[in-house]
């Protein structure tokens, strides 16, 4: 009986704040993704730097590239396993804050300009350009925890290299860096972090649904998780070629070294980075990483499949990537 009164309960609240409901799945989808795919982004973060150029001139030292799979087992032979995670806090809070913000900005598109009912769909198009709207401006506030994962991703490899660690935790980070450079300071890199946002929404929405009306259309499989798992993988490389320069030069720019007021030392702006990456290091360098980068794209599946599948998240159409 008392069963029965609880599954009420829980079934009045999520009719009453669906909304509210949704966000809560698709948070913590996120964040369980996130957590379990985390290993896959610190290779990536390090990849990016291996070879960089303009940090090879600045300590005039040479960094050779050693690929996933040597990096992966180098952080753990080198620095220990848990090492893995290192970063896997702000992580979580750049989670909480892009998945929220992007629901709003979603609605708001869905609801205040289009003028959409929730219970219909959009076309491919109207979607595709909601969720690169949503995705940049989400994006834009969650990445002052973006900046902190990065260069706390990076410390391991500063002790390894004897330099000073430049941060106790995440919450001395944020303070540090707000110190140096004011409120300004923590969005070093938002340019091509809102960029690579805005790619990967409208990548990811636009070859997810393709692959699965072909699917659908010219196969006899149905809508399941074949389909869901083959899109997830056409999208994850779609996504992965698309925002992976972007995402170098934003973590390149976020990484690098700063004076006393938190002026970066190696880059002007986000340009001057990728001129000099593509001088210094050729045009694949905008690429470093890609590999790990496209298969954390489709290890999330499963949160990507929670999220369309629940309650109201399918008919708002909201990207989960």
């Amino acid at each position: 009986m008392s069963g029965q009164v609880d599954e009420e309960r829980v079934l009045n609240l999520a009719q009453r704040w669906p909304k509210t409901s949704v966000f809560l799945l698709s948070s913590s989808a996120s964040i369980v993704a996130e957590i379990a795919t985390f290993p896959l982004d610190v290779t990536k973060t390090r990849l990016q730097m291996q070879g960089e150029a303009a940090f090879s001139r600045f300590l005039r030292v040479a960094t050779p590239y050693r690929g996933m799979l040597d990096t992966t087992f180098g952080i753990i032979r080198e620095e220990g396993f848990l090492k893995l995670w290192q970063g896997i806090i702000p992580a979580v809070y750049r989670q909480i804050v892009y998945t929220g913000f992007r629901m709003v900005v979603y609605e708001y598109y869905r609801d205040g300009i289009l003028e959409k009912s929730e219970y219909r769909r959009f076309s491919l198009l109207q979607t595709a350009i909601g969720g690169m709207l949503s995705g940049a401006f989400a994006q834009f506030l969650s990445n002052p925890a973006d900046l902190v994962k990065v260069q706390l991703q990076m410390e391991g490899k500063r002790k390894l290299q004897g330099k000073a660690l430049r941060y106790r935790g995440v919450h001395h980070a944020f303070l540090k860096i707000l110190k140096e450079g004011g409120i300004v300071g923590l969005w070093v890199g938002w340019v091509p972090n809102v960029q690579r946002a805005a790619l990967v929404n409208m990548g990811d929405i636009a070859t997810y649904e393709s692959v699965k009306r072909f699917l659908k259309s010219n196969t006899s499989l149905e809508d399941g998780i074949l389909i869901h798992i083959t899109g997830s993988t056409c999208s994850g490389l779609v996504t992965s070629i698309l925002g992976t320069p972007a995402d170098v030069i934003k973590s390149r720019l976020m990484n690098q070294p700063t004076d006393k007021n938190g002026k970066g030392l190696l880059y002007k702006s986000s340009v001057d980075c990728l001129i000099q990456s593509v001088q210094g290091e050729g045009f694949l360098s905008l690429y470093k990483g890609f590999l790990p980068s496209w298969l954390r794209m489709v290890a999330h599946w499963r949160s990507r499949f929670a999220a369309r599948s629940s309650q109201g998240l399918g008919r708002l159409g909201i990207p989960t990537q």
